[in-house]
């Protein structure tokens, strides 16, 4: 079962499946930071444990049919007394399952909060389940235990479930459990320990490069491409594994072989796409930094709430700026002249329409530090949704105005590695 903690998301927003972290970054707590809104749902919210949320995907309700179907059948050779019931208990062994992988997304998460790394939700899925840290870890050291703690537990969980099968008698309901609650989550350990992204051996591999070579992105680098020829050899080797094991267990079915197909299909396309993902991510968080809001604001002129629209533009252009401010008396800013509302006045009627009416107020968070930069100003823009953002000094100055749809195309940019309108590499 596949482990995901936080590639392939947006920065600040969580991933994918394992860590593409780029490098570290060392972010000061900015004062007045808006509060983050709560996270979309993954599904069925479950609780919150430590105070985050964890959803179960709908996917969830296929893989737990599916499981309780297999560990139901080999219920009915192993005790076949049991009857309809075989069943339930295969119903309670699935959920119990993915209590085990809940178990080990809380490793990561616990690890997370202590390094004082957000993490966003953890959701049960299809393959597994995921932790969504929206932080670089800041060094190898924490990316490494970040990495082994959640095989480590399910390793804890396996010894704990096999200390309770010695307990009770071989070939009883609870010993059947057990058992196969012991082999899943030595499953769950070994096939995260591989030594590629996404998975968590992936991200012990890359705190291993990273370490050695001072350089994060080469860590990266090398997990993810480790990772996909992972893909390649899973792809290629678990039917090969499983039909030489049928072979000589005297024989396999042809459905036998397509199933192992198509899981071998299913596990590589998630491997290859989580490692593409963690690089992609990797990539853009090196140059998320460069992403100011200084360099990104457009100048703006104040002008008071009666001004009318044609003298508010002709004052900005006079003064080359881009930007409407609308101000009180004091010359303190009220609100924020919309754009997109400028360009729905025909020009003959601009002379008539004041400012004020085509304003939208100054809300708490549309307040932007002008020092704000790479992944602190995405964050700051997504806690407060709107189309135009007021960038002040620290000394509560107007600086100019952001508009969203700079930032977009200077992030698009960035993830292109070309230079941007203004002409500067983004």
């Amino acid at each position: 079962m596949a482990d995901e903690d936080n590639d392939g998301k947006p920065p600040a927003g969580g991933s994918g499946q394992g860590t593409g972290h780029g490098g570290p970054s060392s972010r000061k707590p900015t004062p007045g930071r808006p509060a983050r809104p709560n996270p979309p749902g993954g599904g069925i919210l479950m609780g919150r444990p430590f105070g985050v949320p964890v959803y179960v995907a709908p996917s969830w309700f296929l893989v737990a049919a599916l499981i309780t179907w297999v560990f139901g059948g080999q219920l009915e050779r192993v005790l076949p007394e049991l009857g309809g019931l075989r069943y339930l208990i295969a119903l309670f062994f699935a959920v119990a399952f993915y209590a085990s992988v809940l178990v080990h997304e809380l490793a990561h998460t616990v690890a997370a909060l202590r390094f004082k790394l957000p993490v966003r939700r953890i959701q049960l899925q299809f393959f597994g389940g995921v932790s969504e840290i929206e932080k670089e870890s800041e060094t190898p050291g924490r990316e490494f235990v970040l990495a082994f703690v959640g095989p480590l537990f399910s390793l804890l969980l396996a010894g704990v479930f096999y200390a309770a099968m010695r307990a009770v008698e071989p070939g009883t309901v609870p010993g059947v459990l057990l058992a196969g609650l012991m082999v899943s989550n030595l499953l769950v350990a070994a096939f995260n320990l591989l030594p590629g992204l996404p998975l968590d051996g992936g991200r012990m591999l890359r705190a291993i490069v990273w370490k050695l070579s001072g350089k994060p992105m080469t860590g990266t680098v090398a997990a993810a491409w480790v990772g996909r020829a992972l893909a390649v050899a899973v792809l290629i080797g678990l039917p090969l594994a499983t039909h030489a094991g049928g072979l000589a267990r005297g024989g396999v079915s042809g459905m036998d072989s397509l199933t192992d197909a198509l899981l071998a299909a299913i596990l590589a396309a998630i491997i290859w796409t989580g490692a593409g993902n963690s690089l992609r991510m990797a990539r853009l968080r090196e140059r998320l930094p460069e992403l100011r809001a200084r360099t990104l604001t457009r100048r703006a002129v104040p002008v008071e709430t009666d001004t009318p629209l044609s003298e508010a533009l002709r004052r900005a252009n006079s003064a080359g700026a881009r930007a409407l401010v609308v101000v009180d008396g004091k010359g303190d800013p009220l609100s924020l002249v919309r754009e997109a509302a400028i360009a729905s006045v025909p020009e003959h009627r601009r002379p008539w329409v004041a400012v004020s009416t085509l304003a939208q107020d100054l809300k708490e968070g549309m307040r932007v530090p002008a020092e704000l930069a790479g992944e602190d100003l995405l964050e700051w823009l997504r806690a407060t949704p709107a189309t135009e953002y007021l960038v002040v000094e620290d000394t509560g100055e107007i600086y100019g105005v952001l508009s969203t749809g700079d930032v977009e195309r200077a992030f698009v940019a960035a993830m292109s590695n070309r230079p941007d309108a203004r002409g500067a590499r983004t």
